[in-house]
Parts: structure tokens; C-alpha cells; sequence
């Protein structure tokens, strides 16, 4: 059964159009014990469908070992979005309501090669010395 229904899909057909570059979605599902697991990957694929610039990759969580940590995937459901190379940028949970305007908004920022950041943010950045790991967590709306 589709989650995106034929008025929304031609909607987002429309936003996906002006990708330039393509990106990959690459889902981290399993079948058992997650709650949205098989919603995402039904959604993720859908997305998928709308643009030959996306593509997307299906694993297992728990068989898919060496891909899981070649992503650094270490719960569930988890999407990476990446274009000609993996920049870090992972989703963990299910993409809806405010947070799939977010996912849209990620994939034609990756498919663009540019992250909106103007350029004192840019000078920041590049003095730092360490890696930085940064989480953004958000509630259900």
C-alpha cells in the first residue's frame, strides 16, 4: 500500500525535478522489533521512484554487518543520504510530517553539493581542529 498519495507524489515529483547531481538513499531496516522500519523503506522507495536521480539501497540491519559498519549504523531505522560521497548525514527514525519537508530539503541540498551555509559559518568550521560530532534530535509533531 503507497503512503504517498497521487496528489502529494505529483507535488513532490515537481520539488525533486531541478536535482542536479544524484543521491542515494541507503535504508538500514529489519523486519522484527522496529516500529517504522517498514513504513521508512516503503516511503524511502516511493521517493525513489519519483527521480532518476535517486537511487536507493535496501539492508539489514543485523545480516548486513560490513555494510552496517562501513556506515557506522548503530540503531534502527536509520537512512543514509548521500551524494557522490557520504558526507555523515544520517536520519534515524521515520521521515514524517515536518520531518519529510526536511528529508526533501536534505536530498536537493546533497544533489546541489552545497549545504546553505554562508561563508562565516564556512570560516568556523574550517578552524576546526577535531571531529565534531553533532545530533540534531526532534520530537514527533
Amino acid at each position: 500500500m503507497a503512503i504517498i498519495s497521487e496528489n502529494d507524489r505529483e507535488i513532490i515529483k515537481k520539488e525533486l525535478a531541478d536535482l542536479s547531481g544524484k543521491v542515494k538513499l541507503i535504508n538500514f531496516t529489519q523486519e522484527i522489533e522496529c516500529q517504522f522500519c517498514r513504513e521508512t523503506k516503503t516511503l524511502l522507495t516511493e521517493i525513489s521512484e519519483l527521480s532518476d536521480k535517486i537511487g536507493i539501497e535496501i539492508y539489514n540491519f543485523i545480516t548486513d554487518s560490513e555494510m552496517t559498519n562501513k556506515y557506522k549504523i548503530d540503531k534502527i531505522t536509520a537512512t543514509v543520504i548521500m551524494g557522490e560521497d557520504d558526507k555523515g548525514i544520517r536520519f534515524y527514525g521515520i521521515p514524517s510530517g515536518y520531518e519529510f519537508v526536511t528529508l526533501l530539503d536534505t536530498i536537493k541540498m546533497v544533489s546541489a553539493g552545497q549545504s546553505g551555509l554562508g561563508d562565516k559559518s564556512r570560516e568556523f568550521l574550517a578552524q576546526l581542529k577535531k571531529p565534531v560530532h553533532l545530533q540534531v534530535f526532534i520530537t514527533p509533531t
